[in-house]
Parts: C-alpha cells; sequence; structure tokens
C-alpha cells in the first residue's frame, strides 16, 4: 500500500505511475502482438475483421473501466481518510454494482450484435468474421470487468504494483495461446478472441487469492455487501460519471468506425495499425490520467489542496515533454511502425497510416491536458464537466462523420480529432481553474 498524501508530489506520482506505464505497455504489446498474429497468419482480410469490431470492443470495455475506476475514487478517498470501514464497504459495492453493471451490457450487446455490425456498416464480406469474433469478445467481458474491480482496488489504496504482475502473466498467456490457437489450432480469429477470454479469467483468479492472502484491508464479509441505497448511488454516481466519458469518447470513435467501415478493407486496416500505434503515443496520457485519479481522489480525503494543485501542473509538464518525443517518432519511423503492425507491404495501408498519424501527433498537446484535467476533476469530486467535454467529442465526431467525410473522405477523418480536441479542452481549462479544490489555499 501506498499513502499519496505524503512526501514529494512529483516522485510519488511517477513512482506510482511506472507500474501503469509498465502494465499499460504489456497490454499494448500483447494487443500488438495479436494484430501482427492475426494478420500474418490469417491475412488482411481477417485483419480488417478484427479492425472492423475494435470500436465497439473498445466502447464497451471502455465503459467498464471508467466504471471501475470511478468506483475506486471513492475507495481511495476512504483509505486518505483512514476509514478502513469505508474502504471495504466500497470495495463490496464495486463488486455488486460493476458485475450486475457487465451482465446487463453483455446480454444487450450479443443480443443486438448484428444490427449493431450493420450499423456500424461492416463490410459483407468479413460480416461473418467480425460477428464471430466479437461474441465471443463480449461473452468474455465480465472476466475483464472483474480484474479490473480487482486491479482498481489496489491502485485505490495506492498498489500500482500489483497488478502490474499479473498483467505481465496474463500478458505471455494470452500471446502462447494466440499463437496455439490461430498458427497451430487453426482455430482463426475466434482462437484469438478465446485466448483473450481465457488469459482474462486467468488474471481475475490470481488477482483475487492474492489480494485474500496479503491484503486484509480489502477483505469483505457479508455485512459489507449489505445493500445501501445512499452509499451505492454514491458509488455508481461516481462510476457512472467516469463510465459516461469514457464511453462518449467510444461512441464518437465508434461513429468515425461507421465511415471508416465504408472506404474499403486497405483503409479499415490503414486506420486500425494507426490507431494502434497512436494508443502507444498516448500511453502516458492514460497512465497519469490513472494515476491522478487516485492521486487526487486520496489528497482530497485528507484534505491537502495545494498536493493537488503542484502534482497537476507537473505531470502536464511532463507529458508535454513526451509529446515532443511522439512527433519526432511520426516523423521519422511512423512507416516502420505500421509495417512491424499490420506485417503487410500495400503502399495504400502504409501511406495512410503514416498521414494519419504525422497529421495527428503534431497536436498531441492538447489530447495530453485533456486526459490528465479529466481524470484529476473526477479524482476532486466534479462528476459534470468531463462529461460535458466528453459529450462535445462525441457530438463533434458525428458531425464531422455527416458533413466532413462524405466530401474529404478519410482525410476527414483524420482532421476531425484535432478538431475536436481543441473544443474539448475549453470548459476543462475554464472549469478546473474555478473549482474550489484547486483554488483553496488550505493544506
Amino acid at each position: 500500500m501506498k499513502d499519496l498524501t505524503k512526501g514529494n508530489p512529483l516522485k510519488l506520482i511517477l513512482s506510482f505511475a511506472l507500474p501503469v506505464f509498465i502494465g499499460n505497455v504489456l497490454q499494448l504489446c500483447y494487443n500488438l502482438a495479436d494484430t501482427r498474429i492475426v494478420g500474418s497468419c490469417l491475412g488482411e482480410t481477417a485483419l480488417a475483421a478484427v479492425g472492423a469490431t475494435s470500436s465497439l470492443n473498445s466502447l464497451i470495455i471502455g465503459f467498464l473501466l471508467g466504471l471501475t475506476n470511478g468506483f475506486s475514487v471513492i475507495t481511495a478517498r476512504f483509505f486518505g481518510a483512514k476509514d478502513e470501514n469505508g474502504v471495504k464497504k466500497s470495495v463490496a459495492a464495486s463488486l455488486i454494482l460493476g458485475s450486475a453493471t457487465a451482465v446487463f451490457l453483455i446480454f444487450l450487446s450479443v443480443t443486438f450484435l448484428t444490427p449493431i455490425l450493420r450499423a456500424l456498416n461492416t463490410p459483407a464480406g468479413i460480416m461473418g468474421m467480425s460477428r464471430s469474433y466479437i461474441r465471443i469478445i463480449l461473452l468474455g467481458m465480465i472476466f475483464s470487468m472483474l480484474y479490473n474491480i480487482c486491479s482498481s482496488a489496489l491502485r485505490a489504496i495506492g498498489d500500482s504494483l500489483t497488478p502490474l504482475y499479473f498483467l505481465l502473466i496474463s500478458t505471455i498467456l494470452n500471446i502462447l495461446l494466440d499463437i496455439l490457437f490461430v498458427k497451430y489450432l487453426g482455430f482463426g480469429i475466434q482462437g484469438a478472441a478465446t485466448a483473450t477470454v481465457i488469459a482474462q479469467a486467468f488474471s481475475v483468479v490470481l488477482s483475487v487469492v492474492y489480494i485474500y492472502r496479503h491484503f486484509p484491508i480489502l477483505h469483505i464479509s457479508v455485512g459489507d455487501l449489505k445493500f445501501n441505497a445512499d452509499f451505492a448511488k454514491n458509488m455508481y454516481a461516481s462510476g457512472l460519471s467516469m463510465g459516461l466519458m469514457m464511453s462518449l469518447v467510444y461512441f464518437g470513435t465508434l461513429a468515425l468506425q461507421s465511415s471508416i467501415n465504408t472506404f474499403g478493407e486497405n483503409i479499415i486496416v490503414a486506420h486500425s495499425a494507426a490507431r494502434k500505434i497512436t494508443e502507444l503515443y498516448m500511453l502516458i496520457f492514460s497512465v497519469f490520467g490513472t494515476t491522478m485519479t487516485t492521486y487526487c481522489g486520496q489528497n482530497l480525503g485528507a484534505k491537502k489542496y495545494s498536493r493537488i494543485r503542484k502534482g497537476l501542473v507537473q505531470i502536464i509538464l511532463i507529458t508535454w515533454g513526451w509529446c515532443l518525443l511522439v512527433i519526432l517518432a511520426s516523423y521519422t519511423i511512423a512507416p516502420l511502425l505500421i509495417k512491424a503492425v499490420t506485417a503487410s507491404d500495400i503502399p495504400e495501408i502504409i501511406d495512410t497510416s503514416t498521414k494519419y498519424l504525422r497529421i495527428n501527433s503534431v497536436f498531441y498537446f492538447v489530447p495530453a491536458v485533456i486526459s490528465i484535467l479529466r481524470s484529476s476533476m473526477q479524482g476532486i469530486g466534479d462528476h459534470i464537466t468531463p462529461i460535458i467535454s466528453s459529450f462535445i467529442e462525441l457530438v463533434g465526431k458525428v458531425m464531422i462523420v455527416i458533413f466532413l467525410a462524405p466530401k474529404i473522405g478519410y482525410m476527414g477523418i483524420i482532421v476531425s480529432e484535432p478538431i475536436v480536441w481543441i473544443l474539448m479542452v475549453i470548459p476543462l481549462i475554464v472549469m478546473i481553474i474555478r473549482n474550489p479544490v484547486i483554488r483553496n489555499n488550505g493544506y
């Protein structure tokens, strides 16, 4: 466990963020390996089938991840306030509310899967493969939720290292099963999906066993599971706020995907590859966002407001330094990265992906601020402004799909995100400056 309310803010944030960063790198490495295995073993058509469903997958995973992160904000506040009973109750509520939400979403998405894929303009030639792949992923989503609950609870009490170990084991298992199922047993893209679900289930087992052996503060009893309407409402308000924030982001991406799917298989593959690299580029944004949620939550519980302000400024400056490195990479080695991800030498795929990365990376200073401010504001109790910002993103992307993409094609998709980023950062900057926690001079 780590108390983030004492000591040098920057050192604490960086030490907490490092395991989160490594964990996210591992997850990205798996995603890239998965893409590479599918592309090299099954070809561009299978890769397009997986890519055509990536936005739907990201939407649901993003919502569930946001939900559990929102729950952990409450846990972090109790931990910062030294309220052990509150920590246990919040973990129990996370388990109940999170599992119920996951089951409901799985039922809806699987039941209406075919209409959803049609609404995304999934090409008829890859519809069958896309449906069989994403159905398996969706059915196994409960394991993703349970792992997120465990890892979020651990991070809320300052332990960002233990989830890293389990993610490392899960990632290695995932890749090995991918190779076995896809390359040697010939299970196709269903094998890739099955490997993911098995690895996630294994990580849940490891997490639960470890928590009950080493973290008594997270042990829950029957009494902790007792339903309290007011407490559940407070928990779900925090969880739903972050879940909606994330889902609005992915709804916008889903809208873009519906347009991208009309441009042909090469563009689908190019966009999917560019997004994989973008996730790597933006990794540090989400890492510091996750870290600041816990950091702000603990310090809010301890009423140490000046530490929140100081940590916020320092982390934004560090991420801007990363942005400079990303721009350099985009203008030097981007084509090599795309080839490594797709195992493709098709010029249209390489050129389109490279153009996407070079145009977008110049504006990364803006989403860096967005990611950190949204998460920090959730941590200090502002659940509305981040949703407003994400709603701006959703509306902006939908408008671009309707009015811009039909006129200038995929270039409309490329320029959509910089335009939307600039619009959505405005309310975040205004409200973080006006927030009483940020303006408070007390300790």
